[in-house]
């Protein structure tokens, strides 16, 4: 069973801004940004919308051993800082796919912008009905898209299906900590009726049983933990800056931010990066 119905629109109804791009410039152009040449450095407070941002990206892509040659689907893809980022640094061509459509117009929008139109495309769409034909990537990767979505096991079977064989999945995502339930509201949900986050162990056992092989697991919770608690302290001690996460999620980001501090802090979620093969 897909995820149901009510739940994709609770989720695209939690991330979705009407004019978002809009904003986006307008807040770059408040930033003292020259909108006609625009850098990924200048994107870099919204762009890569999870925790420890480009670092985070980077270091999984290290893990991943991404090249040129790779064909990359990004599931999950938001605004497109992370498939951007991927193009950039390493020449690969990327595909992302997001449930929100005003994500991927604005993705679209910031990669012309910045003159990487040639190597990234986005397609809205569902992640556990990929619109994709079997074998199509080298590479499947996810950055905190995991939470929102209740089938998991339908998730992981469908990069699997669409990745080559000896293909790699590359995975940083948000999971369930020992400690207690999560704090609401948080970055990726409101309320709890869209927010599904799985444990260690069962991610590993969901990643066994789609077929996947995995072969590099760090939990990056404590790197997590330090980042966070720096975001939340300055946004505490200085509100919210021009250009940030408020932009895509609103003026209750101030809020989702203290609560992501405490559910690290007292261990409620834990962060994981993993490379599987299929």
């Amino acid at each position: 069973m897909s995820t149901p119905i009510r739940v994709n629109d609770t989720i695209q109804a939690h991330y979705t801004r009407s004019d978002l791009g809009s904003a986006i410039l307008a807040a770059l152009e408040k930033s003292g940004k020259d909108l006609d040449r625009l850098t990924p450095e200048d994107l870099a407070p919204v762009d890569e919308f999870h925790i420890r941002g480009r670092a985070a990206t980077l270091e999984l892509a290290k893990a991943a051993r991404l090249d040129s040659s790779r064909h990359v689907l990004d599931v999950g893809s938001g605004i497109g800082g992370t498939s951007r980022c991927l193009a950039r640094e390493f020449g690969c061509r990327v595909t992302g796919i997001d449930l929100t459509e005003e994500y991927c117009r604005t993705a679209a929008m910031l990669s012309a912008r910045i003159g990487l139109e040639h190597l990234v495309d986005y397609r809205q769409g569902d992640a556990t009905n990929l619109p994709f034909a079997d074998a199509s990537f080298d590479v499947v990767w996810t950055e905190h898209a995991a939470m929102n979505i209740l089938d998991k096991l339908r998730l992981y079977r469908e990069m699997h299906r669409v990745l080559e064989p000896g293909g790699t999945l590359a995975i940083h995502d948000v999971l369930a900590g020992p400690s207690g339930a999560v704090l609401f509201p948080v970055p990726w949900a409101r309320t709890p009726e869209s927010s599904f986050l799985v444990t260690p162990d069962e991610l590993r056992k969901l990643l066994d049983d789609a077929g996947f092989t995995v072969t590099d697991w760090s939990d990056t919770t404590d790197q997590a933990r330090d980042w966070f608690v720096a975001v939340a302290e300055k946004i505490r001690k200085e509100g919210l800056p021009p250009l940030g996460f408020h932009l895509l999620l609103g003026p209750d980001f101030q809020v989702m931010a203290q609560n992501q501090r405490r559910n690290l802090e007292e261990g409620r979620i834990a962060l994981a990066q993993v490379v599987a093969r299929r």
